[in-house]
């Protein structure tokens, strides 16, 4: 049974906007609560493709203060929800898909240089041609490599995965994502990596944002 207050189309996962406050740990918590209604991994995780599509638009919309907020957003669910899927999905796809280890090694490479991008954008001015520049060429690879995901992991995964599996991963992707870090880690992207580092990464990535807030100086 879908969980209460769960919709099965796309409409169920409503955009939540930029957070009033969104160094709050509270506040981002409970956000991502939202992002983890469903009990079923798959759309889970496709409903986060949408919720960073949407935070891209907003990021290359706005300007300023509303920009840095945007990105604030945008910066820590592509860590989480990157982060799980390292973790939690891709080690799945890898031995249930007949090509698993190619098709999981591309995404990899591409989520690396994702990373990579991102830790660019940090140190440039949110209103500069360059970061507007970076930011745009960010979001088409990131589109790019999501669509690759649902087609070539998602849709094998959905037929493969029995309900009551699926429910499980959808528990232990929100899991992750409640404790991973907030800011991308280039060297960070391996199950045991994010296992064993992620933890400490995501203390010192957290308390930066809660004193910095969208500010992103160190």
């Amino acid at each position: 049974m879908p969980a209460r207050g769960f919709k099965p189309d796309v409409g169920w996962y409503k955009p939540v906007g930029l957070l009033i406050n969104p160094s709050n740990e509270k506040d981002w918590q409970m956000t991502l609560a939202q992002h983890s209604t469903s009990n079923d991994v798959i759309q889970l995780l496709e409903a986060q493709h949408l919720e960073i599509k949407r935070l891209f638009a907003a990021a290359l919309d706005s300007r300023a203060e509303e920009r840095e907020r945007a990105f604030f957003e945008l910066r820590r669910l592509l860590a989480v929800h990157e982060s799980a899927e390292e973790e939690l999905i891709h080690p799945q796809a890898r031995s249930m898909l007949s090509d698993g280890s190619a098709i999981v090694d591309e995404r990899l490479d591409e989520e690396q240089s994702a990373k990579q991008m991102l830790t660019e954008l940090e140190d440039l001015s949110v209103d500069s041609v360059e970061f507007t520049t970076k930011l745009s060429a960010l979001r088409d690879a990131v589109v790019e490599h999501a669509e690759h995901e649902e087609h070539d992991e998602f849709n094998v995964l959905r037929a493969e995965f029995p309900q009551a599996d699926a429910e499980r991963l959808a528990n232990a992707v929100a899991l992750a994502e409640s404790i991973a870090p907030t800011r991308p880690h280039p060297d960070v992207n391996t199950p045991s990596e994010n296992i064993l580092i992620g933890p400490f990464a995501a203390m010192l990535d957290r308390a930066r944002d809660a004193i910095n807030g969208p500010s992103r100086q160190t």
